[in-house]
């Protein structure tokens, strides 16, 4: 029984990968502003933002239900435009026994290609993937482009 898996997702979006990819780098105490309806609050549990090591608390509602992850940034690639979080704690581990959030905004054109990858192990074969987790994220892109694009 395999319980460990891989979803992914992409959506082209109008604002400049760079300054995609900078809101969850330097700035995702900002996504809360930008999208409050789905990011409640985040704040800096450890070490500075932007930085490699940190810890960052997200509150956050999938389809109205509440939930509270802690993540560390495992992983910052400023060529590729990537990020990678771990989650240490949270809703999301009474469920999996590891997972990760990997995103890469990758220029296209005048567009940027978002690119998310859910990385899990579940705790059960009963626990479904996290597909509900990852059009939360596609639908948040959504919401943080238009407030690129505005700016």
């Amino acid at each position: 029984m395999v319980l460990a898996g891989k979803v992914q997702a992409e959506t082209l979006i109008r604002a400049p990968a760079d300054k995609f990819h900078e809101m969850f780098w330097k700035k995702p105490h900002h996504i809360s502003n930008v999208s409050p309806q789905n990011i409640q609050k985040c704040h800096l549990h450890e070490g500075d933002w932007g930085s490699l090591g940190s810890v960052i608390v997200w509150n956050f509602a999938i389809d109205g239900n509440t939930q509270v992850a802690k993540e560390i940034v495992e992983a910052i690639d400023e060529k590729n435009k990537s990020i990678t979080f771990k989650v240490i704690e949270g809703d999301i581990l009474k469920e999996h026994k590891s997972f990760k959030i990997l995103l890469q905004a990758i220029p296209k054109g005048d567009f940027t290609l978002v690119h998310w990858t859910l990385e899990y192990e579940k705790l059960n074969k009963d626990i479904s993937a996290p597909l509900k987790e990852l059009g939360f994220l596609i639908h948040l892109s959504e919401h943080i482009d238009d407030h690129l694009v505005q700016a």
